[in-house]
């Protein structure tokens, strides 16, 4: 793997699909796998096989349909996950166990009533024994972002000393700024001996709106691969969202990171995901929203019409969207008004312009928004009428 390749781990499938009531049976599960490998994602998490048969079955399912993909099972640090994931994951072509345990003081305490040292050795434990099964073990320290680092140091080279491959670093809870999980990052790759053996890997939350930050300034400082979902989807209030990752990382170029994804998938992607578990996309949702492309204010609209990148950063069609909308709202000038009548037939001089404009504002202010059929009878009642169709 190239040092400026970030790898994608789509985890859709296993901490998506932990949104209440989103529950995928096996079947849309492969055929969202399926969509997963086309659109060129690294690692596939399938799920958490030891949660229950449907799950076990899931996996198994999609280890025997992907091609491309790395085929990834989570586990608890006990050996019975472990050795159920690897039973899962038996037909997959690259098979990996993502096995871990928490590791901040609260988790420690709380939720384990354990003390440090106990957790790193449960820590190298749970590694080698996956270690066993398979070549690709990803180990993943729960609660990261509210580890101090020097310990988190020391489970880190555990970990890396047991065989694990990869090394992730959550945000659990989407707590840290992005310069405190940057800087987490960075200090991690000064100071873990043998870090040169694992690649580093951000799993973001977005309990404060900033996975995506977070992903990206970890990126920055050192780890080269990204665990995500697509829209975002997760506990709470979701994960990473795999589009935005993507496009950021492509239209900064200068970062001289990049992915192996097929941007032009992606809205597609989203649609899928969405239909399959009855989430609804919120409109603004970057890269996907069904707004994102949209442009209502007269300003904006006529900007966007002499040249599509005064408002726009992305090409819509690298994510796979046909065109820009432009929405006529009573915010909307001249020029957009001419440029939908236009796509419905109609060659608009500027004194014709400003007569049927007059006509559309009385429309605007009693409809949120209007449409092709709207045009027409805006047209059809102005004042002329008659010299448009003559014309």
């Amino acid at each position: 793997m190239s040092n400026n390749n970030i790898q994608i781990f789509d985890t859709t499938l296993r901490d998506g699909e932990q949104v209440p009531g989103c529950k995928l049976n096996s079947e849309q599960k492969v055929v969202i796998a399926e969509q997963l490998d086309q659109l060129g994602v690294d690692v596939i998490e399938a799920g958490f096989p030891v949660s229950s048969p449907g799950d076990f079955i899931s996996v198994e399912a999609i280890s025997k349909i992907v091609k491309n993909a790395t085929v990834c099972g989570l586990t608890r640090a006990v050996e019975n996950d472990i050795k159920v994931a690897a039973e899962s994951l038996k037909y997959a072509k690259k098979p990996r166990i993502h096995t871990g345990i928490g590791t901040s003081d609260s988790h420690i305490l709380h939720k384990f009533k354990s003390n440090r040292a106990a957790i790193i050795k449960r820590a190298f434990e749970a590694v080698k024994y996956a270690k066993s099964f398979v070549e690709d073990v990803e180990f993943y320290a729960e609660d990261a972002g509210r580890t101090d680092n020097e310990y988190l140091a020391r489970v880190c080279e555990a970990a890396i000393k047991a065989g694990a491959t990869v090394l992730n670093i959550p945000d659990t809870t989407g707590y840290c700024l992005p310069s405190e999980y940057g800087a987490k990052i960075k200090y991690l790759k000064e100071n873990v001996k043998g870090i040169e053996k694992a690649i580093l890997s951000c799993h973001c939350h977005n309990d404060l709106g900033l996975a995506t930050a977070n992903s990206i300034e970890g990126v920055i400082n050192g780890a080269r691969q990204i665990e995500c979902t697509i829209n975002g989807i997760g506990e709470r209030a979701g994960n990473t969202a795999l589009e935005e990752v993507v496009m950021v990382l492509k239209q900064h170029p200068y970062l001289n990171l990049d992915t192996n994804i097929n941007t032009s998938m992606l809205f597609g992607m989203s649609q899928l995901v969405s239909d399959s578990m009855g989430i609804y996309t919120q409109p603004n949702k970057a890269i996907v929203g069904a707004n994102a492309f949209a442009h209502s204010s007269g300003i904006h609209q006529d900007g966007v019409i002499k040249n599509r990148a005064t408002y726009e950063i992305i090409d819509p069609r690298d994510v796979g969207v046909t065109e820009s909308a432009i929405v006529l709202t009573a915010r909307s000038g001249r020029a957009a008004l001419a440029y939908r009548a236009k796509n419905v037939g109609y060659e608009l001089t500027k004194l014709q312009l400003d007569d049927v404009y007059a006509n559309f504002l009385s429309f605007a202010d009693r409809k949120k928004e209007i449409n092709d059929n709207d045009i027409h009878q805006i047209i059809e009642t102005s004042n002329v009428y008659q010299q448009i169709i003559s014309a």
